[in-house]
């Protein structure tokens, strides 16, 4: 078999992928791009798990979402060199102004991170266009984002100190001009992250500008611990270097991952598994299908897996056991590796398929109702003060722009009646965008015509505002979801003469807030069109 990898010692440029690899760690550079998901800059995957992330400059030590970030320019792969060369720059034009409006300082900031794979290493250089302004000092900084739930009650040691990555973030709290900071666990010259794990250790070094490894979560709910370093002022060129040296355990190979269908399969359909490997794993072993049945396990069929190809950093393989028809409970093995227990059955649709969406996600969505479910309640009822007008000309966030013009009777800051029921919570944010109403409701629409779905296992009652999940009431579920859709979109148009864009939260403290929905108030409609 032609070999498709690199298995050199060292990391090298792998110009098929994009990125750096060293048998089973890889090293990426500014080619998965979102920031606000912890997806970018230089990244780092070892042995199977993504440790590291977001390496990059910053204006924060402990940035979050929708604070200043760097437009990325020319991204340069040199496999002479080993280097990937970035060009990124202060601001973003068009995050200034776009679907999350982000303030940045007055500084403009061009420059180059360079990373460079040297032997069992990563070298990461920043060179900078210009010197940066002593105003700015201990504000710009070098940092690199480390995967909480990889590290805690793990160690780790910054030159002669040690410690243990918490659960929570810990005090003491720095109190700095216009911030507040989690004082720095260590500060030094030599990091070493999971020193006790040969498949997580990786050691970063810094001759120069002193490395500080913080706690992000003590600003952020979604922040991750990190490590930073000052980019020193009134200098220009390269004005930092890390070296970053991950540990290789030679022999290692990500584990087949065989994935059935999660629902099953019906006796007449396709039945396709497909099974995952390192790009390094030359081996084909042929999977075997199981049988459980009250006497234990009863091996049925075996076959040769057709190649499907490579996608990312894995080859695929594809098993076909459409011959099987027989009803049951099945397995699949691959080498030491097995599927989850899955159904072939003609009634492997009849529950817990599509039916969830109607027992739960809905009713959990809904808005404007308390949802309560035996003992537990989902959410209080709320936004119960929806909604006030948006203030015209205004860029608010998450995609929501005002328009010189409310296009209705109704001002800025009044009172819009008829928009305090029906709709569902976007995730995790809570806002009601005009298209994921009307779109959901059309859906359950089509499907209720089309299949004639009958089905009632919650009840809903418009008039007290109550879902109780579990608890049917004689009526059709979906038809009731759709209601409950309608209520928002026709409620709003009654009163606007117009469809709204959205209902959103009036600030970022209401919109970042977790737990009960329920606590939120002074909802804010922004309308754009």
């Amino acid at each position: 078999m032609e070999k498709n990898y690199i298995n050199d010692v060292g990391f090298i440029l792998d110009k098929n992928t994009g990125y750096f690899r060293n048998r089973g760690v890889d090293v990426m550079a500014f080619d998965d791009i979102y920031p606000e998901g912890h997806q970018s800059g230089v990244s780092i995957i070892m042995h199977g798990n993504r440790i590291a992330s977001n390496g990059d400059i910053r204006f924060d030590k402990l940035p979050g979402q929708w604070q200043a970030v760097p437009k990325q320019g020319e991204r340069v792969l040199d496999t002479v060199k080993n280097t990937i060369t970035t060009s990124l720059a202060f601001p973003d034009p068009a995050r200034k102004t776009g679907f999350n409006p982000i303030e940045y300082p007055e500084l403009e900031l061009d420059y180059k991170v360079i990373v460079k794979g040297v032997g069992s290493s990563i070298e990461v250089i920043v060179a900078i266009a210009a010197p940066i302004p002593d105003i700015y000092a201990e504000k710009v900084c070098f940092i690199l984002e480390l995967f909480p739930g990889a590290l805690f009650g793990k160690p780790w040691i910054m030159d002669d100190k040690h410690g243990i990555f918490p659960v929570q973030p810990n005090g003491p709290v720095l109190t700095i001009p216009g911030d507040l900071v989690a004082e720095p666990y260590a500060v030094g010259n030599r990091l070493t992250i999971r020193p006790d794990d040969p498949y997580g250790r990786f050691i970063i070094e810094s001759n120069d500008a002193k490395l500080q490894l913080y706690d992000g979560r003590m600003k952020h709910n979604n922040g991750w611990f990190i490590v930073s370093s000052d980019i020193p002022t009134g200098i220009s060129g390269e004005v930092l270097k890390w070296k970053i040296t991950p540990n290789i355990v030679v022999d290692w190979l990500h584990t087949p991952v065989v994935q059935a269908s999660q629902v099953g399969y019906h006796p007449n359909q396709p039945k396709i598994a497909v099974i995952e490997l390192d790009k390094r794993d030359e081996k084909r072993a042929k999977p075997i299908l199981s049988k459980i049945t009250d006497e234990g396990e009863v091996k049925v069929y075996s076959a040769v897996c057709k190649e499907w190809g490579q996608f990312l950093r894995y080859n695929y393989l594809k098993f076909d056991f459409s011959t099987i028809k027989e009803e049951g409970l099945y397995k699949i093995n691959y080498g030491t590796s097995e599927s989850s227990i899955f159904r072939i059955a003609a009634d492997v649709y009849d529950r817990g398929v599509w039916q969830p969406v109607l027992e739960y996600f809905l009713p959990v969505q809904m808005c404007h109702m308390r949802v309560n479910e035996m003992s537990r309640v989902w959410h209080d009822l709320c936004h119960m003060d929806d909604a006030r007008m948006a203030p015209v000309n205004h860029n608010h966030f998450d995609g929501y722009l005002q328009g010189p013009s409310t296009l209705t009777k109704y001002k800025p800051g009044d009172i819009v009646p008829g928009l305090n029921i029906g709709g569902w919570h976007d995730a995790g944010d809570d806002d009601l965008r005009v298209e994921s109403q009307a779109g959901e409701f059309y859906i359950l629409a089509m499907a209720y015509e089309m299949f004639g779905v009958n089905y009632d296992s919650t009840t809903i009652c418009q008039e007290k505002r109550v879902v109780e999940i579990h608890q049917p009431d004689g009526k059709n579920d979906i038809l009731q979801q759709i209601e409950h859709g309608v209520l928002s979109v026709v409620g709003a148009y009654e009163a606007l003469g117009r469809l709204y864009r959205g209902i959103i939260v009036n600030s970022m403290k209401q919109y970042v807030m977790l737990g009960d929905p329920a606590v939120q108030t002074k909802n804010i409609q922004g309308d754009d069109d």
